[in-house]
């Protein structure tokens, strides 16, 4: 395994190489296989589901279109449902507890950027943060989770959100950025 791949999974600032340019194409040719499937093909998506990600739960469903970076670093607990055009960068492990619901067009993003080092910046340099979604979570249409946060279990994140940090369990937060509204 590469220096650079190492870095990545450890959470570290790394530079893209060539070993992770071909993780991607190969996530990518089974995203396409998976997003060219019919509506009767539950069969062939959970397959393909199987092969690209890292964990997939029992009764876990993912709608075409979906798109990730990598697919290893997903963890899908039981009963999952992904709505469509899920988005999971998923540079950092991304783990979606049992009986979470995510709505369409919600995107999980993993990777941060230098902000104040332009050099860096121009360079590629990215460091990935984990995400994670405790069990029986709703994320209405339209979410966005930014790096490293984690919501809590049994929450509720509004249509249109951006979760910039932690939310605790039993919690209903929205709005840009989302603020905890009530506890439920």
């Amino acid at each position: 395994m590469g220096e650079q791949k190492n870095r990545m999974l450890r959470n570290e600032w790394y530079l893209d190489e060539p070993e992770l340019a071909e993780d991607r194409r190969r996530c990518w040719r089974l995203l396409d296989e998976f997003n060219a499937t019919g509506a009767d093909d539950d069969a062939p998506r959970r397959a393909v589901l199987t092969e690209l990600l890292g964990e997939i739960g029992p009764g876990a469903v993912i709608l075409p279109r979906f798109l990730c970076s990598y697919g290893s670093n997903i963890r899908l607990g039981a009963s999952v449902f992904v709505n469509h055009d899920g988005l999971l960068m998923d540079d950092a492990t991304i783990t979606i507890g049992d009986d979470v619901r995510i709505g369409p067009r919600t995107q999980l993003l993993t990777a941060l950027h230098p902000i104040e080092d332009h050099d860096r910046r121009r360079q590629g340099w990215e460091r990935p943060l984990p995400i994670t979604i405790g069990a029986n979570t709703w994320l209405a249409a339209g979410v966005l989770v930014c790096p490293g946060v984690t919501i809590g279990q049994n929450s509720v994140i509004g249509a249109g959100s951006v979760v910039i940090r932690d939310v605790p369990e039993h919690t209903f937060a929205a709005g840009n950025p989302a603020r905890v509204i009530r506890k439920l």
